[in-house]
């Protein structure tokens, strides 16, 4: 694609300008195998360098490109697993929809109390939970850590599980009968901290979605998850328009 010089006589700032063709070059292909840095893009457009942070940090903040201090600037992947907000989804089938391997690294699945879980629950503070902590990848990379707490006066049969590829909802259908029908989630973008970079296998340069869950069978609680997800890896997604605003699947 030609570059084209920018128009220093337009309202428009130069780093929107150059924003828009670096935009437009990225969708053309154009750096598929590196994005140019700096002092590439300073010589090429003519402009200072504060113009080109400009752009790039926009072009960040959009998504579209990865970049750290002292580091070259790279395209950003375009996440491999989208899931709609606005429905109780399965991670092990959107994972199977990607057309990637699920498999899960169980790290803990026992009985225990927890009182602030039990809180949310609208349980007692002694009451017994199901707790169930997973690694969970996608291919061969790890994309999220689960944790789980489930009354276990209906959930103990799913100790039985063996979940190294298999969906708890899955096993709460056919073990319990209970199927979980509506819940709400609180998603928040966090750093991982050291140890949970370790896990996920995931740079310092990388964030992760933390996913809280309350999940119901009808107007009954019955399961709390805390869901840390690569958000290199994973996007959330809703549809919109002018007339009705968002409208979550």
């Amino acid at each position: 694609m030609a570059v084209r010089a920018l128009d220093r006589t337009s309202s428009q700032p130069l780093w929107h300008q150059l924003r828009q063709q670096l935009q437009a070059r990225l969708e053309a292909g154009e750096f598929a195998d590196r994005f140019p840095g700096e002092l590439a893009l300073v010589e090429e457009y003519g402009v200072s360098r504060h113009t080109v942070r400009q752009a790039l940090r926009q072009l960040r903040e959009d998504g579209v490109i990865m970049a750290t201090r002292g580091r070259q600037p790279r395209v950003a992947p375009p996440a491999e697993i989208q899931q709609p907000l606005g429905a109780l989804y399965s991670l092990f089938a959107a994972v199977e929809a990607a057309g990637l391997t699920q498999h899960s690294v169980v790290r803990m699945l026992d009985t225990r109390a927890d009182a602030i879980v039990s809180e949310r629950l609208g349980l007692e503070a002694s009451t017994p939970l199901v707790y169930l902590e997973r690694l969970r990848l996608a291919g061969a990379e790890p994309l999220a850590l689960d944790r789980i707490w489930l009354p276990a006066t209906v959930a103990a049969p799913v100790l039985e599980a063996d979940f190294t590829h298999t969906s708890l909802y899955g096993e709460l259908s056919r073990r319990t009968g209970i199927r979980l029908d509506n819940g709400r989630e609180e998603v928040l973008a966090v750093v991982p901290t050291t140890a949970e970079r370790a896990l996920l296998r995931c740079g310092p340069d990388t964030a992760a979605l933390s996913i809280n869950r309350l999940g119901r069978m009808g107007e009954r609680p019955l399961e709390w998850r805390h869901t840390l997800v690569r958000g290199d890896r994973f996007s959330l997604t809703a549809d919109f328009s002018a007339k009705t605003g968002y409208r979550l699947r």
